[in-house]
């Protein structure tokens, strides 16, 4: 893959990580298990991008937090607010749309 594709990919991608973590919030789950489910689902992410992600979904008040001390290393657990579900389900819509009109073009 060449830098001008692999540039584009990266453009691409980037909104929708902020969606699959809003989608995949809907069940309370902490960093690294969401860099996990990220990346099996074919979303590759490294920590140094998810980690600031989540910090700033959570300050956007789109996500809540709240430490696990019951495990023997603590872990902070994010979901989705309602503020985000709002905002993951206007950004699925223009998602189906998107992809709606992109198969429309290539349909000719």
């Amino acid at each position: 893959m060449n830098e001008v594709t692999a540039g584009h990919l990266q453009e691409l991608r980037r909104g929708t990580v902020v969606l699959a973590c809003l989608v995949l919030l809907e069940t309370p789950g902490y960093g690294y298990g969401l860099l996990e489910r990220l990346n099996e689902a074919g979303f590759s992410v490294d920590a140094n991008t998810l980690y600031p992600l989540l910090r700033r979904l959570e300050k956007q008040g789109l996500l809540t937090s709240l430490w696990n001390t019951d495990e023997p290393r603590p872990r902070k657990y994010y979901r989705v607010s309602d503020d985000g579900r709002r905002i993951a389900e206007t950004l699925l819509a223009d998602w189906d749309a998107l992809r709606a009109s992109i198969d429309a073009l290539r349909a000719g």
